[in-house]
């Protein structure tokens, strides 16, 4: 089969197309000949083992894939890695039936970002209705549908922060009360400004460094960062349990793969965004679909913050 492997860790120039066996399904697996696979950007840092889990060489990259089974069923699964290929090997609890009424790019997006927002907003953030809740890089693929979901909850106002005019735009249109410049420089001040002058509740925040301490700052009484990513690989200022102490704010940390293999958290968030998605109530964008002989394009692309929504690679291509 055709996949990407990469035999040295660096940046997308080791990403390598290969010819490599087609894997075999062991117990409790399910092989999936793959449609598409999803892009994102903890496979940059799992290119360059900045991830959080350690890899090994060599490695085929890809978290999620969209196909089908050997018995016709159309489903989209969660990895250990492996999704960058022609076909796959996926754990039967991590595999889920995809309605008619929901395309593969919106698939792929739904169960790796959209279970991510929804974990975010309930189970980190604990959200409440009429809260304020801010949501970092809100033209990507959580950040997009996170403004959607915590706008649908009942969140007092959503504001969205994005690098450009056009991200921003994107963000107003999918349902945020305001976007503002998300540049960590200023950003406290923006925050708060945009939220009437009063300090925020919620802050779901993935580039670290100034960004989240400008975060942490903008917090109101009982206000949570829920960290969930480092996009800028820069260190954050260490937080001292005192400043949080006043105030009573939290720093929650979240990993999506904290919730692999405990029941119910991805199928039950999963059953119920796709459920919204074909409704038309909750629109999942797919940014960029590129063959996979491209794919340093676009992990160069997803790393320079040139997209929005999903990104999706095309094994057949």
């Amino acid at each position: 089969m055709r996949a990407v492997q990469i035999t040295e860790f660096g940046g997308p120039e080791v990403l390598t197309m290969a010819s490599l066996p087609d894997p075999v399904a062991g117990p409790g697996q399910v092989l999936i000949t793959v449609d598409r696979a999803g892009i994102n950007y903890a496979d940059t840092h799992q290119v360059e083992n900045s991830y959080l889990a350690p890899a090994s060489l060599p490695l085929v990259p890809g978290g999620e894939v969209v196909g089908h089974t050997e018995d016709g069923r159309r489903v989209v699964a969660l990895l250990n890695g492996g999704g960058y290929a022609e076909k796959a090997a996926a754990a039967t609890h991590s595999t889920f039936d995809v309605p008619e009424g929901v395309s593969d790019g919106a698939a792929l997006a739904l169960v790796l970002q959209g279970t991510t927002a929804w974990h975010l907003l309930r189970t980190s953030a604990r959200m409440i209705e009429g809260e304020t809740v801010v949501v970092h890089a809100a033209a990507g693929g959580v950040g997009s549908l996170a403004v959607q979901l915590a706008k649908q909850w009942g969140a007092g106002r959503v504001i969205a922060t994005a690098s450009t005019e056009e991200k921003r735009a994107k963000a107003l249109e999918l349902g945020a009360d305001v976007a503002v410049d998300g540049a960590p420089e200023g950003l406290k001040e923006r925050l708060v400004e945009a939220n009437g002058g009063k300090r925020v509740d919620i802050v779901l925040e993935m580039v670290g460094g100034p960004t989240f301490d400008a975060s942490l700052a903008a917090l109101g009484r009982f206000g949570r960062v829920i960290t969930y990513g480092a996009a800028s690989r820069e260190a954050a200022t260490p937080v001292v349990p005192a400043a949080l102490m006043r105030g009573s704010k939290s720093v929650v940390g979240f990993w999506l793969a904290d919730c692999f293999g405990v029941p119910g958290m991805i199928g039950e968030p999963l059953a119920e965004l796709f459920a919204l998605a074909e409704k038309g109530q909750l629109t999942a964008i797919v940014g960029g679909d590129y063959p996979m002989s491209d794919v340093a394009k676009a992990h160069n692309d997803i790393r320079s913050r040139r997209t929005v929504g999903k990104l999706v690679l095309d094994p057949r291509r």
